[in-house]
């Protein structure tokens, strides 16, 4: 299924999306936040910290990108957004706070498995 396109300004499409609620959010990601004590609102309310820290074009359905994003009090998050450019929106894939072991001091990039 190639649905795939790859917008021009990943990271502007992703929070134009936010903006405007155009977002879809899916069963594993809703499920993460109630884990995780993560709220919607904290999602929509960090949109302009939101940076893109990876980029997955030929993810499964759609391309997808990694964000990582602040919270109003200081707290990093990650959340994974697929973008459906010809439907104008985007899927919540996942969100969790990232694994300090896993990831560099800002939490930007992955640590090299040994």
């Amino acid at each position: 299924m190639d649905q795939g396109k790859i917008p021009d300004q990943p990271l502007g499409f992703i929070q134009d999306c936010i903006k405007r609620r155009r977002i879809r959010w899916t069963y594993h990601a809703t499920l993460r936040l109630q884990q995780r004590v993560l709220a919607v609102e904290t999602v929509l309310g960090s949109v302009d910290t939101f940076e893109v820290i990876e980029q997955y074009p030929a993810d499964k359905y759609l391309p997808s990108y990694l964000v990582r994003a602040v919270d109003p009090n200081g707290r990093v998050f990650h959340l994974q957004a697929a973008v459906d450019v010809q439907d104008e929106n985007i899927r919540i894939v996942t969100t969790y706070i990232p694994d300090p072991g896993e990831w560099d001091a800002d939490l930007r990039i992955r640590r090299r498995k040994p």
